[in-house]
């Protein structure tokens, strides 16, 4: 071999050896590692909004890492890990139910107010490990989801950094009950997906008690039974399974509406949980009632007047359907879109949007796997660029503080 032949085939050699370490590289490992750099990119950002952080309801100006991550929502977990829940429900001059404690569910804070017990520990510290041990948790298994429906390593690792990334990432880290929810319905996903449909129960019963969902996963859960059924002499659908498919179903229903039952039995309102989440969207359009597939065409009103707000619901209802017929998401395959079209059909039917609207898209997280599908690095960097830029606007939007602020993460 010549001097040239040697030199040229050095770099060839070395970057071959570097491949090769990668693949070596337990498939963990490199997610832990993602995790890691995404949480530093998205503390630095955090850290210099609250360093610009005035004064405010619940902080000082400036203030430490572990203060301005348990605003907002955070108070109101703290409240409850320390007080429980009202038995009786406060109301404002007018008579209406007001803003309280039954509209967050109990899952995080108690488990926060447990640990907390057993340790001694700081509230907000137990608070931000939990979401950030919860964040690690759903990569690791979004990583194996990916992994599964994509049967591509690469894209499966890429729709963990859209994840890890993603302009709502800061939650992950905030007093938040979002990271836990997500873990488990990642979870419950993958073992649906994986046909191990036993396992789900346990953690639906936790997932619906943490973040409204299990009126979106018995939904989700009929559709999956009704598709496996359909296609059950291309792929078999054993009488034992449909049995315990069905009862997942009946039991996510029953869980769904668990936490309204709970609050009419403590306070004696039958309506007591509608009519605290009610009371949010109050000071956009007023007290009402809970009228389904209302919410979403009042707010587009007020948001953009008539006949502007309903043009644009309807677009979007119409542009979401396409979505999910689009090649990149079909590769995610029928039962990861059958959650997709449960939970955006509960969120039209029952949420008022507006600037917390971008949170409750959170569990539509599933879809990140679609626009990591494309390999093009330039691609895949410029998306990650857009996603740290959202991070940027999204905490300017929503959980920087400004003076009497009315647009809530």
């Amino acid at each position: 071999m010549s001097i040239q032949e040697a030199v040229e085939s050095e770099p060839r050699a070395s970057g071959s050896g570097l491949r090769m370490r990668y693949r070596a590289t337990p498939w963990w490992l490199r997610v832990i590692v993602v995790f890691v750099l995404s949480r530093v990119v998205t503390t630095i950002i955090v850290l210099l909004f609250s360093r610009a952080q005035g004064d405010n309801p619940w902080t000082g100006a400036n203030p430490p890492y572990l203060s301005y991550a348990a605003i907002w929502d955070g108070n109101w977990y703290k409240i409850i890990s320390f007080y429980g829940y009202p038995s009786t429900l406060p109301v404002t001059a007018d008579g209406h139910v007001a803003e309280n404690a039954w509209a967050f569910m109990p899952g995080y804070p108690f488990l926060i107010g447990l640990i907390r017990w057993v340790t001694g520990g700081n509230w907000e510290l137990i608070a931000v490990v939990i979401s950030i041990g919860c964040a690690l948790g759903t990569a690791l298994v979004f990583y194996k989801l990916m992994r599964h429906v994509l049967k591509d390593e690469g894209s499966a690792l890429f729709s963990v950094v859209l994840f890890c990334v993603a302009p709502l990432s800061p939650l992950l880290q905030f007093a938040y009950a979002e990271s836990m929810a997500l873990l488990l319905l990642v979870s419950a996903l993958y073992l649906v997906v994986t046909r191990r449909y036993g396992w789900v129960f346990p953690i639906v019963a936790v997932m619906a008690l943490t973040r409204p969902s299990g009126l979106a996963f018995a939904l989700f859960i009929g559709l999956h039974l009704v598709h496996r059924f359909w296609v059950r002499r291309t792929d078999p659908f054993p009488v034992r399974e449909r049995v315990v498919t069905v009862a997942l179903a009946a039991f996510s229903a029953v869980m769904g509406v668990a936490w309204l039952l709970i609050a009419w039995a403590v306070t004696g309102s039958m309506s007591a949980y509608t009519d605290t989440e009610l009371a949010w969207r109050a000071a956009y359009i007023g007290y009402g009632e809970l009228v389904p597939f209302t919410a979403w065409f009042q707010g587009g009103n007020w948001w953009l007047g008539e006949p502007l707000g309903v043009i644009a619901v309807v677009a979007i209802i119409i542009g979401f359907a396409g979505f999910l017929f689009t090649p990149l998401v079909k590769r995610l395959g029928v039962d990861l879109r059958l959650w997709l079209a449960s939970y955006a059909l509960y969120l039209l039917a029952v949420f008022f949007p507006q600037s917390s609207t971008f949170r409750l898209l959170m569990p539509l997280f599933p879809a990140l796997g679609a626009l990591a599908v494309p390999r093009s690095k330039v691609y895949r960097v410029l998306v990650v660029l857009v996603a740290i830029a959202g991070q940027v606007g999204w905490m300017a939007i929503a959980w920087g503080v400004d003076g009497r602020d009315w647009t809530p993460p």
